[in-house]
C-alpha cells in the first residue's frame, strides 16, 4: 500500500469542501424539480410503499420512521420524526403533505406528542408527487446497504417547491423560499409554458407574491420584483388585524393573521411585557380566542386610546411585523444555485416534461 504525503492544510481544505457538499446535497438543500430535501423524500416514498394513501386507515408515526431508518435513511429518529411532523402541519406547510392524527403541535409551539402515540397517513397533494413513480418515470438509486432502491426525485405533478416553499441551512450555505398560492403557480406555469419570453415582471402578475399558511399582509410590494428576480431579499409581513369599537366608547383590536412563524403564545407574552414597562401602556387587557376555525387575539384598550395608534406600536415592537428572508438557492443537477422566480419555474416545466415524454 503506497502513502501519499499531503500537506494538512490542502486535506483539511479539501476534506472541508467534501463534508460541506455532503450536506448541501445530502440534508439541507432542496432538489428544485420536487422541492423536497432527501429525508422528505425519504418519508413520503417510504408511506407510498406501506400503502398509507389517504383513503387508507392511519398508521403509527413510529412504525413510518422505522420503516425509514431501516431502509433509506440511516440517522436518527428524532430528526426524521421532526421532518414528518412539519410536513403534517397545517401552520408550517401551505399544503400538508402527511395527514396526521394526534397532537402534532401547535402554532403556540407547543411540542408534538411521541411518535408512539400519533399516527400518519399521505395527503392528496403528496399522492399526485407520488404519481406514476413506478412507471420508469424517474431515476432510481440503490439505498444506504444496496438491498433496495430509491427515487432520486419524485415524478412530482404537484408543484411543490414555489407551493410549500421550503427553509435549509447547510454548511456556508442557507436556503429560505416562501409558500406561493397554488391556482398562481399553476396559471403561471400554464403561461410560461405558452410563452418562455415572460419577464418576472409579468409572471408577479399572476403569482402576486407568498401565500403564508398562518395568512399576514406583505408590506413591501415595491420590492418583490427585485427580490423574485435575484433570488434574494427580505419580504416585509404585519399581521391582518383591524380596530373595533365597543360599548362604553372604548375601542379594541382584534388581531386574524399572523406573520410566518411567529409564535402566538410568546406573541402575546411579548405585548405583555410592553404593557407592564409602560411602553404599550395604552393596553388594559389581552385575551386569545383562538380556535379551530383560526386565530383571534382580542386586545382592550383604556378609554380615551386610539386603535391604530397603539396598532403601529405594535408592529413596531412586537413580532406583530417581522421580516422573511428570502434566498432561493436550490439544487439543479446536484449543485446548489441561486436562481430567481422564472428559473423556478422553468425548471418544473423541464423536470415534467421529462417525466411525461
Amino acid at each position: 500500500m503506497e502513502i501519499v504525503e499531503v500537506p494538512i492544510e490542502e486535506e483539511v481544505k479539501q476534506s472541508y469542501i467534501d463534508y460541506a457538499m455532503s450536506v448541501i446535497v445530502g440534508r439541507a438543500i432542496p432538489d428544485v424539480r420536487d422541492g423536497l430535501k432527501p429525508v422528505q423524500r425519504r418519508i413520503l416514498y417510504a408511506m407510498y410503499e406501506m400503502g398509507l394513501s389517504p383513503d387508507k386507515p392511519f398508521r403509527k408515526s413510529a412504525r413510518v420512521v422505522g420503516e425509514v431508518l431501516g431502509k433509506f435513511h440511516p440517522h436518527g429518529d428524532q430528526a426524521v420524526y421532526d421532518a414528518l411532523v412539519r410536513m403534517a402541519q397545517d401552520f408550517s406547510m401551505r399544503y400538508p403533505l402527511i395527514i396526521g392524527q394526534g397532537n402534532y403541535g401547535s402554532v403556540d409551539g407547543d411540542p408534538p406528542a411521541q411518535m408512539r402515540y400519533t399516527e400518519a397517513k399521505l395527503s392528496p397533494v403528496a399522492i399526485q408527487m407520488l404519481e406514476d413513480i413506478d412507471k420508469d418515470t424517474v431515476d432510481f438509486v440503490p439505498n444506504f446497504d444496496e438491498t433496495m432502491s430509491e427515487p432520486t426525485v419524485l415524478p412530482s405533478k404537484f408543484p411543490n417547491l414555489l407551493c410549500n416553499g421550503i427553509a435549509g441551512i447547510a454548511v456556508g450555505l442557507a436556503t429560505s423560499v416562501p409558500p406561493h398560492n397554488l391556482k398562481e403557480v399553476g396559471k403561471a406555469l400554464v403561461e410560461l409554458a405558452k410563452n418562455p419570453s415572460m419577464t418576472t415582471e409579468e409572471l408577479l402578475g399572476i403569482i402576486k407574491g407568498p401565500d403564508f399558511p398562518t395568512g399576514g399582509i406583505v408590506e413591501n410590494l415595491r420590492d418583490l420584483k427585485n427580490i423574485y428576480e435575484t433570488g434574494r431579499g427580505t419580504i416585509q409581513v404585519k399581521a391582518k388585524a383591524h380596530v373595533e369599537k365597543v360599548q362604553g366608547g372604548r375601542e379594541q383590536i382584534i388581531i386574524s393573521e399572523l406573520p410566518y412563524q411567529v409564535n402566538k403564545a410568546e406573541l402575546i407574552k411579548k405585548i405583555a411585557d410592553n404593557v407592564r414597562s409602560g411602553r404599550l401602556k395604552e393596553i388594559s387587557d389581552i385575551r386569545d380566542e383562538s380556535d379551530k376555525e383560526g386565530i383571534r387575539i382580542v386586545i382592550e384598550l383604556k378609554r380615551d386610546a386610539k386603535g391604530e395608534r397603539v396598532l403601529k406600536k405594535l408592529f413596531r415592537h412586537t413580532p406583530l411585523k417581522r421580516g422573511f428572508p428570502v434566498n432561493l438557492v436550490v439544487l439543479i443537477n446536484g449543485e446548489p444555485k441561486l436562481v430567481g422566480l422564472k428559473d423556478l419555474l422553468k425548471e418544473f416545466i423541464k423536470h415534467r416534461l421529462e417525466v411525461i415524454l
